[in-house]
């Protein structure tokens, strides 16, 4: 597991968490369509948005704030 994927999981949690504090009887159908993707991006490493960015013509590249330490010799 790493960082995006624990970030997207836990982005999940809190929608969900909101939707729980809220009432599930009150919260639309469609709240749940976001908290269910990044729950599955978070699991299996498929991002169903970056699969629909990329194919719209955007360029997938990683993250810019993305940390490589040294080598140690």
């Amino acid at each position: 597991m790493n960082a995006m994927r624990m970030t997207l999981l836990t982005i999940s949690a809190m929608i969900l968490l909101g939707i729980w504090l809220t009432g599930f009887e009150r919260a639309h159908w469609v709240l749940y369509l976001p908290a269910g993707f990044l729950a599955f991006a978070g699991i299996t490493g498929i991002c169903p948005g970056v699969i629909l960015w990329s194919k719209a013509g955007l360029k997938n590249d990683p993250l810019a704030c993305e940390f490589s330490p040294k080598k140690a010799r």
